[in-house]
C-alpha cells in the first residue's frame, strides 16, 4: 500500500501506481526491484521450484537469519539494520554450519549442512 510500496519501488512509481490504479508490466516490476525475475507463465512453477531447491540446499540456520536481518533492516534506519546483521553474524559463530561452510568453502567442496 501506501508505505510499503514507496521503499520498494521509489516514491515516484509509487505514486504514479497508487494515483493512476494503473498496472505496470511484469517487466516493470522486475526493473523497479519490485520482483526478482520474470518468466513465462509456463514456466513460473518449474522456476520457483528451482529456487525453493537451491534456498532449501542451504543452511536452514543461516537462510533464517539471513531472512530475518533482510527484514529487519527493511523496517529500520540503515544504522538499526546493520546492528542487527552484525548482531545475527556473530550469533552463527558458535553453529556447526558456519563451520561446515567455511571448511567447504576453504576445501573447494559443496558444504553438507546439519542444520545446527
Amino acid at each position: 500500500g501506501t508505505q510499503r510500496l514507496p521503499r520498494a519501488v521509489g516514491k515516484s512509481l509509487a505514486m504514479e501506481m497508487i494515483l493512476t490504479g494503473n498496472p505496470i508490466t511484469a517487466e516493470e516490476a522486475q526493473k523497479s526491484g519490485l520482483v526478482s525475475k520474470v518468466f513465462p507463465a509456463e514456466e513460473v512453477v518449474n522456476e520457483a521450484i528451482k529456487t525453493a531447491e537451491k534456498i532449501s540446499s542451504l543452511s536452514k540456520i543461516a537462510v533464517q537469519i539471513a531472512k530475518e536481518a533482510i527484514n529487519t533492516g527493511y523496517e529500520t534506519s540503515l544504522s538499526e539494520g546493520l546492528h542487527f546483521e552484525k548482531r545475527m553474524f556473530h550469533s552463527t559463530f558458535s553453529t556447526e554450519d558456519r563451520k561446515e561452510g567455511m571448511t567447504a568453502f576453504v576445501e573447494k567442496r559443496k558444504a553438507e549442512f546439519k542444520d545446527n
